[in-house]
């Protein structure tokens, strides 16, 4: 009961950091009251023209040492991960070093015939038929699979799903290529292009693409399982080591910074953030669409992303200058359906002001 206790204070102090009115802030902790107390947690954003009108933080970062989730609290964000290994293809097409219809042999010599109609344009937009390298990796095999081991491993399959810009498959493979390519266009490791050209510029300055001996998670959540009736510490899979498809840690604040980025041309320029959130494909959800990096249903620009020990989803409705971000360090609940009943909640108490 006494972390129970510390937590709660906790909370309460970091809502008086935001504006959001006391009905709302009730609401969105009765919407998280699972993630309180002692046990993983989750941190909690609301953006309203810019402003943090919601910034809380939930149960455990880490339950073994008991540190509490803060909005500081990084968060592995899987697959949320991709709309930056997007914006970094877009700041090296912007550079000139890269092309929308590049083919990518042209940097990926080694891959087999079968993907040689494959662009950049379709790795970015899940249209590639590339095979998932999840799905050829040796199961008897523990050690972490990299970016390049992506590659090696489609490098010994000469086969894909169907040609390339003819169909819609969520790819991990073709993310982790990406990475690759931004590596071999820049000339630097794709977790330094990511500091250097994104991260620092920003003031992101705790988000990094982690990379075990080499970099360090500052204020790191670790991920849990519930397994047999309690929660597990799953932090680490074969697969956590892929950067470009979902291995960046970040928290709320920096990715207010983020949000705050994608409404200006300080990173990106207008022509690339429109291409970043044009419907580029339909998906297998009719109501949803791809664009760079994004997904796209109604007015609403977003993306989740699950990986062992964490779920999370940043939601943004651009028009409304509104963005709900929940970052969460469990395998259960989703979280997308909570960011989108927190988002009513807001939309609600602006339409009341």
């Amino acid at each position: 009961m006494r972390i129970q206790h510390w937590l709660t204070g906790a909370v309460l102090l970091l809502a008086g950091c935001a504006s959001g009115g006391t009905r709302m802030q009730h609401d969105i902790d009765a919407l998280m009251r699972d993630y309180q107390g002692d046990v993983p947690g989750a941190s909690v954003l609301v953006l309203r023209d810019g402003q943090p009108i919601v910034r809380r933080s939930y149960g455990l970062a880490d339950l073994e040492k008991r540190v509490g989730a803060t909005p500081q609290t990084n968060y592995r964000l899987a697959s949320v991960s991709k709309q930056f290994t997007a914006a970094a293809v877009l700041l090296l097409i912007e550079d000139g070093r890269l092309g929308l219809d590049d083919r990518i042999a042209r940097y990926l010599p080694g891959l087999p015939s079968a993907t040689n109609g494959i662009t950049i344009r379709h790795l970015l937009t899940h249209t590639s038929g590339l095979i998932d390298y999840e799905d050829v990796m040796n199961p008897a095999d523990t050690r972490q699979v990299h970016d390049a081991d992506v590659l090696a491993l489609l490098q010994s399959h000469d086969r894909t799903y169907f040609a390339p810009g003819t169909a819609y498959r969520y790819s991990n493979s073709g993310y982790a290529l990406l990475a690759l390519i931004v590596e071999r266009a820049s000339g630097q490791r794709y977790a330094r292009f990511l500091h250097d050209r994104i991260f620092q510029p920003l003031g992101m300055h705790d988000s990094v693409a982690y990379e075990a001996g080499v970099s360090e998670v500052p204020h790191r959540a670790y991920g849990y399982s519930f397994e047999n009736g309690a929660w597990t510490r799953t932090d680490q899979s074969t697969t956590s080591a892929v950067l470009g498809d979902g291995g960046i840690y970040s928290s709320i604040d920096d990715l207010a910074r983020w949000d705050a980025a994608l409404y200006d041309e300080r990173l990106l320029s207008s022509n690339s953030l429109r291409q970043a959130f044009a419907p580029a494909t339909s998906t297998d959800d009719p109501q949803v669409e791809y664009g760079f990096g994004w997904r796209i249903t109604g007015e609403t620009l977003w993306h989740s992303g699950e990986t062992i020990g964490f779920r999370n989803v940043i939601v943004r409705w651009p028009k409304r200058r509104m963005t709900v971000v929940v970052l969460t360090n469990r395998d259960d609940p989703e979280p997308y359906g909570i960011a989108k009943k927190i988002g009513a909640l807001a939309m609600r108490e602006a339409a009341t002001n």
